[in-house]
């Protein structure tokens, strides 16, 4: 008997191998052709699968006879299903086609391009929907937390008391940076000192990031870069939203924001109210948060008379009374000693026409202008500073849309001009006017090549020539690089973070005859990977970027015997090099983002050389997010700054900064609580902020948080 049993075994063992089969495939993307490494393919019901590699083949084992089912997944592309009968003996081609339908919602239009982001070989970072929701829940009074949680920007305090701030990119100062609203230059000049602290993001749609030189698109000031804020417009669906928000440090934010379409008719309406108390965490007696109220009013209209045709018009209104300083004079106690403060009241108003037409198959022209005016009375014991800036900026544009070849090209003229009650000497008047084309090409299939060229004309400086080159390469589906460069250009005004510092108390007004352009080249290299792993569940996304920038003649404020400033353009040169490191790592319900940013920014003067002030060498950003769809929202994050030169020879301590966020969300409403810097990382528990006495106070750099740990919470209603 067991010799008969031990040959039929055999032989069911025999006939249970032979059904078992190996099915050869290859995974391709259906728009390229090109082969997608990493894609995995299981037979649906079972765990049996395998990975594609390198050339996109997959060879699947032990895949029993009959009807299956192919479940076939790549990160950035549409799921497919396939059946197969097996035995199949043949190699079977799976085409995946993009999932690029989120990404083509997003429009970046600070490139000028019609293509989308994958498409656009300059390297542009946007915030933009849940992101800039959640971001809006740390300060939904203005945009400081949105710009200084990404990496390679630094969002400067200038004053210690009335909590001014400048954005600084790659370890620039803030003048070389350009501020946006919808692409129009509204926060330049004597508008840029206050200009971060007073732009709720409520109506903005997305914010758009382009690091390094700007300025062959948008002209002078965006040799750092660029930061454009897009606001939102009206669709058929009304939009009817409410924040309310309240804060440990005495603050109060009420926003509100309206949009609907009617037909040929649309309208957004957004308006804001916005104070605080004088709050002083350190009892120093003097402010880290000044006591301030503000009031925002934007409406917009939107005209759609064609169905090509498009105009829309808006107004941007904000008036603010702001007053830093001593706590015992803010709060009119009187007290011997107690009379230093920093009083600053500001109106600005700026109007926004579009009108975009389209014609033919892919041709339309845009014609845009502005008119601004922004009014600042600033004024501290002894001094007052009274000016008025008046600038307007117009452009017209055309473009023609191919898929191989497109073409921008435009004209524009911007006027500048500052008057001050009290100095005339300080008076001046810019008048630029430019001419630029934009070329992007689809080369090949792996290489698009964006190639830029302006010209611009600044009344008492002459001529400046900035090209620009950027390019794509598509080297495999999860393998993307860009590698950009170009030159810009700054024109010399009095208004910059050294002068603010010290409220342009004793500062000598440019004199043309000495003063001149300051210029620069510069470019940036990145590398793009993502990718997933353990059957999709683990997604993970890599950007590398270097950067280098070289400014010639820097404008610099030089202190005089006299005991007055005057602004000189150095024998020299500022050059800043570095990296950002960026990884996103999403599992589940959760996902973990790490940025680290260094960067190393020289001054060199003659035979001097020396670290520009107030630039951390190191920085670590990291966020742990986790979320429930449309339940909960959590996020705990810290971020690492190292040690800074300041500009009296001392070195500032290294530091770190923790927060934790947590919304509950319903249909129409959530509620959300934030803990701002809970561990209490501030200025003045490890430095002194300022010298001489409380009277006079002489301030030092401020690189670290002034304010401390603030709990902040609100409500937002969807209407």
């Amino acid at each position: 008997m067991q010799k008969l049993i031990l040959p039929l075994l055999l032989m069911l063992l025999s006939s249970m191998a032979q059904a078992q089969h190996t099915l050869n495939f290859i995974v391709k993307d259906a728009q390229t052709n090109e082969p997608l490494s990493g894609a995995t393919i299981l037979i649906k019901g079972s765990s049996n699968g395998a990975v594609a590699d390198v050339t996109g083949n997959v060879k699947i084992q032990n895949v029993g006879p009959g009807v299956q089912i192919l479940h076939t997944r790549f990160i950035g592309y549409k799921d497919r299903l396939d059946t197969l009968t097996v035995p199949y003996s043949d190699t079977l081609q799976i085409a995946l086609s993009s999932d690029a339908a989120e990404m083509e919602e997003v429009v970046i239009s600070s490139t000028r391009s019609s293509r989308t982001i994958q498409d656009i070989p300059t390297r542009v970072e946007f915030v933009a929907g849940e992101e800039l929701d959640e971001k809006a829940n740390m300060k939904p009074g203005d945009i400081r937390t949105i710009l200084s949680e990404s990496t390679g920007i630094q969002v400067q305090t200038t004053s210690a008391t009335s909590a001014n701030a400048s954005i600084r990119i790659q370890g620039l100062d803030g003048r070389y940076t350009q501020l946006l609203k919808d692409g129009f230059p509204l926060y330049s000049g004597a508008a840029s000192g206050l200009g971060l602290l007073q732009i709720p993001p409520l109506d903005l749609k997305q914010v758009e990031l382009i690091k390094g030189s700007a300025s062959t698109l948008y002209g002078g000031g965006a040799i750092a870069g660029l930061v454009n804020l897009i606001s939102k417009t009206p669709k058929a669906e009304r939009e009817l939203r409410f924040h309310l928000n309240g804060t440990s440090a005495k603050g109060l934010d009420i926003n509100g924001f309206y949009g609907q379409r009617f037909g040929k008719i649309g309208t957004t309406i957004f308006a804001a109210h916005n104070r605080n108390g004088a709050y002083d965490p350190a009892k120093i007696d003097l402010t880290a948060i000044p006591k301030f109220e503000r009031f925002t009013f934007n409406p917009r209209i939107f005209f759609y008379p064609k169905e090509k045709t498009s105009i829309n018009f808006g107004v941007n209104t904000t008036f603010e009374n702001r007053i830093g300083g001593d706590m015992h004079l803010i709060k009119n106690e009187n007290q011997l000693g107690h009379t230093y403060f920093e009083k600053n009241k500001t109106e600005r108003l700026s109007t926004q026409l579009t009108v975009d037409h389209s014609f033919g198959k892919c041709d339309h022209i845009v014609v845009k202008n502005s008119v601004s005016y922004f009014n600042r009375n600033l004024q501290t014991p002894g001094y007052q500073f009274n000016g008025k800036q008046y600038a307007s900026f117009s452009e017209a544009s055309y473009a023609r849309h191919g898929e191989k070849l497109e073409w921008i090209g435009g004209l524009n003229l911007w006027t500048d001009r500052f008057q001050e009650n009290n100095l005339a000497n300080r008076n001046y008047q810019l008048t630029t006017v430019g001419a630029f084309v934009q070329n992007t090409w689809k080369a090949q299939k792996w290489l698009n090549i964006e190639t830029g060229l302006r010209t611009d004309h600044v009344n008492n400086y002459g001529f400046a020539f900035l090209p620009r080159v950027s390019a794509l390469f598509k080297i495999r589906p999860q393998l993307t690089s860009r590698l950009g460069g170009g030159m810009g250009y700054k024109a010399p005004t009095i208004f910059t973070e050294e002068s603010e510092r010290i409220q342009y108390r004793n500062v000598l007004g440019i004199d043309k005859r000495f003063n001149k352009l300051e210029k620069s080249y510069g470019g940036n290299w990145d590398i793009n990977y993502m990718t997933s792993f353990a059957n999709d569940q683990i997604s993970l996304s890599i950007n590398q970027l270097f950067f280098y920038t070289y400014l010639i003649d820097p404008l610099v404020l030089k202190p005089q015997t006299s005991g007055t400033y005057v602004f000189r353009n150095i024998d020299g040169h500022i050059d800043t090099r570095g990296s950002e490191t960026n990884v996103k790592l999403g599992y589940s319900d959760f996902k973990l983002f790490l940025g680290y940013t260094f960067t190393r920014a020289r001054i060199s003067e003659g035979n001097s050389h020396q670290e520009n002030f107030l630039t951390p060498r190191h920085r670590v950003n990291s966020i742990l997010f986790y979320e429930v769809d449309e339940k909960w929202k959590i996020g705990l994050e810290a971020y690492y700054f190292s040690k800074q030169k300041l500009s009296d020879g001392r070195i500032g301590k290294d530091y770190i900064i923790m927060g934790f966020m947590a919304e509950r969300l319903w249909k129409k409403f959530s509620i959300y609580i934030n803990f701002e810097n809970f561990t209490d990382r501030r200025q003045t528990r490890f430095d002194n902020i300022y010298t001489g006495s409380i009277s006079n106070p002489v301030f030092r750099d401020i690189y670290a948080p002034l304010d401390g740990f603030v709990f902040n919470g609100g409500i937002k209603m969807s209407l």
